[in-house]
């Protein structure tokens, strides 16, 4: 069974997630980001991600070239999703990427406290997504 917590866009409040779901997205696991390829069709790739649950956003860092940073770079909605066995969480929102160095060395330290020290990247840059939408598995609704 699914659940659905609308944010903003939705016309509902802004999601906040369960202590199991807080908890899992500090876990170290991967998730499949999606975003839209500028001819409308999906990319989707696996990558590694923070979740800020104050500002309640998802980051992942990226080379500023590549498919995922361009998609995001169009603005609109990206999707990622984590799962583990039978518990999955699927963060949606309005993405965007931030390219100054103090969005990026928070992204990178925050990225080395759930996974490690990411590796030097010069052309770094940062996906944020606004969470707006959060879907679930059971016990992990909020």
């Amino acid at each position: 069974m699914l659940s659905a917590v609308t944010g903003p866009d939705y016309g509902g409040a802004v999601p906040e997630l369960n202590a199991d779901a807080l908890a899992f997205v500090t876990e170290r696991h991967l998730a499949s980001l999606v975003t839209l390829r500028a001819d409308g069709t999906p990319h989707s790739v696996a990558i590694a991600f923070t979740y800020d649950p104050v500002a309640g956003v998802a980051r992942v860092i990226t080379s500023g070239d590549s498919q995922k940073a361009r998609n995001a770079e169009r603005g609109g909605y990206a999707a990622l999703t984590q799962v583990d066995g039978a518990r999955w969480l699927t963060l949606e929102g309005p993405a965007r990427v931030l390219r100054d160095a103090d969005s990026v060395r928070s992204a990178e330290a925050r990225y080395a406290v759930r996974y490690r020290p990411p590796r030097e990247n010069p052309k770094r840059v940062v996906i944020e997504i606004e969470v707006a939408r959060v879907l679930g598995s059971s016990g992990l609704r909020g």
